[in-house]
């Protein structure tokens, strides 16, 4: 190992990250143990020290975390004490540009919580923080994190408040996931710079939220009923889902350049789908998964849409992924009265379509035969036949129909 030439040896040494590896590595010759001083990131797996005896593993992870001279990357997923982090980010903070933490908080202990949060203010120069598995009762104490750009937090406890609180402290913010929050009820984000934001609300699905971040271009949100979006112009990736609550209303500016719109959950009001729809008219790829609809806990089918002035009203639409509901709904007996020879749909290239149920089958047949005739460029269908139980006849008759339209479009169509 000697032999090496000097240029090899940090060649090897910077894909060696995983700290029980860095030891090892430390043992291989005098010449690789002089060389761990430069390296730059650091990962202690969960079970890394499921073996040790006589040992704390607070000590050898700050021996370790110490003998680095700038060292970048900190990724811990192993068991660690609020002190221990202090002890290690008192040394490392200034230098550390990413830290990953599993925090695995004990709500019992709310101190060792605390401590450990409160620690996290001492790499003030982070550009990247994440952490999974959060008690943020309590405000955690730092400054400004001018330099972070992305945070990601999965499982936490918190309140609006102290959210707010720890958004303030991170003001140019790119990237922002909230994955499996609990505690929230009324959501604002205010950050200039946030340009993807990923959010996931534990609960009853009730939560409210509003979004002023003029350069925002992805969102997702899991999880509120009232959603309202201030700046949308950069606005290219959206996605609404409520599995637990019903979505009551959306509040959004002019949808221009929006690309990608998934609505997914049990029941919509329709006032919300229908605006979604309208303002989604520049949209390519649209994602339906909404089960009901209705203004009440009662749940409601879609009104009929006729597909004339839909596909008029989304000219863009290259992709349709189209479930239940508002499959139904497009597929109602009045739904293509209005179709003549000069109608046609322009940019529809793939269709999803999602069928649970064989009512209706004769006019879902006509939706299936207009959308091959009149979708000039469409070159794949792709029909799902998703949990269609039921004793009567017409299951069977309806899926010999799917067949038999298969067959005849075996170029284009396809049943999963």
């Amino acid at each position: 190992m000697d032999a090496l030439p000097d240029a090899i040896v940090p060649c090897i040494l910077v894909h060696v990250t995983n700290a029980k590896d860095v030891a090892s590595a430390s043992c291989v010759s005098r010449r690789w143990k002089e060389s761990i001083p430069y390296l730059n990131k650091l990962v202690f797996t969960r079970n890394v020290f499921d073996n040790l005896k006589n040992c704390s593993p607070d000590d050898i992870v700050g021996h370790m975390v110490s003998s680095i001279n700038q060292l970048e990357e900190l990724v811990v997923y192993c068991p660690f004490t609020g002190s221990g982090l202090a002890s290690w980010l008192s040394v490392a903070g200034p230098s550390l540009r990413r830290l990953e933490l599993k925090m695995d908080d004990d709500l019992i202990d709310m101190r060792s919580c605390s401590r450990k949060l409160d620690s996290i203010g001492a790499a003030m120069n982070l550009e990247s923080l994440k952490l999974w598995g959060v008690n943020m009762t309590h405000c955690p104490k730092w400054y400004t994190f001018n330099k972070l750009r992305n945070l990601e937090i999965v499982g936490t406890v918190t309140n609006d408040s102290i959210l707010h609180a720890v958004l303030m402290a991170c003001p140019n913010l790119s990237n922002l996931l909230l994955l499996g929050c609990e505690g929230l009820k009324h959501v604002y984000l205010e950050l200039p710079q946030l340009e993807v934001c990923n959010l996931d609300f534990n609960g009853l699905g009730n939560c409210s939220l509003t979004v002023n971040s003029p350069k925002l271009q992805q969102l997702e949100v899991q999880g509120c009923s009232w959603i309202r979006v201030l700046e949308t112009q950069l606005l290219r990736n959206l996605c609404i889902s409520n599995t637990s609550g019903r979505v009551i209303a959306v509040d959004f500016g002019k949808l221009v350049a929006l690309e990608s719109l998934e609505m997914r959950g049990v029941q919509w009001c329709w006032d919300a789908i229908n605006k979604m729809l309208q303002l989604a008219s520049e949209v390519k790829h649209l994602f339906m998964k909404v089960e009901f609809t209705g203004d009440s806990d009662a749940l409601q089918p879609f009104p009929e849409i006729d597909i004339v002035d839909f596909f008029n009203s989304h000219p863009k639409l290259i992709k349709f992924d189209i479930h239940g509901a508002m499959f139904a709904a497009l597929c109602q007996r009045n739904s293509l009265k209005n179709v003549d020879s000069r109608f046609m749909i322009p940019c529809l290239e793939e269709v999803i379509v999602t069928v649970r149920s064989p009512l209706n089958a004769e006019q879902k047949m006509s939706t299936l035969e207009s959308l091959i005739n009149y979708g000039k460029k469409l070159r794949k269908m792709r029909i799902k036949i998703l949990q269609m139980k039921s004793n009567h006849s017409s299951t069977d008759d309806f899926f010999e129909e799917i067949c038999r339209f298969t067959r005849m479009n075996r170029r284009i169509v396809s049943i999963e």
